[in-house]
């Protein structure tokens, strides 16, 4: 089973690992996340129970479009679609284009690990 490793890091620690690595001081492990987000709220937002079940809905009926899955979810295509480009952004989906402007949704994991630092930098 694929696994997205996700970390929540301040924008500051973000940032000063990304130009650790810039700068070869750092060698990210392959256990670390490969995903961040700057709080653990911002997580939960945009992995709400609704999303989830959006995520779960895709990864089940591979649907060949936006519009077909805006119809079998009830929701907007404009809608889902905001929804789906922001997951993208964070690599929970991945939106295929195809022709005459055809967007195929794909899930292309099948758990996401959460991994969160207790101490500060």
């Amino acid at each position: 089973m694929k696994t997205l490793k996700v970390g929540i890091a301040s924008y500051e620690d973000m940032k000063a690992r990304t130009l650790a690595i810039a700068r070869g001081d750092f060698k990210p492990k392959t256990s670390d996340p490969t995903v961040w987000f700057a709080s653990a709220e911002s997580f939960a937002k945009l992995l709400s129970n609704h999303n989830r079940a959006l995520l779960g809905v895709i990864a089940q009926t591979q649907p060949q479009s936006l519009s077909a899955l805006a119809h079998a979810k009830g929701r907007t295509a404009g809608n889902l679609s905001r929804t789906l480009r922001t997951m993208e952004r964070y690599g929970l989906v991945r939106l295929h284009k195809g022709a005459r402007g055809v967007v195929r949704p794909e899930v292309p994991y099948r758990a996401v690990q959460l991994a969160i630092s207790l101490a500060h930098g």
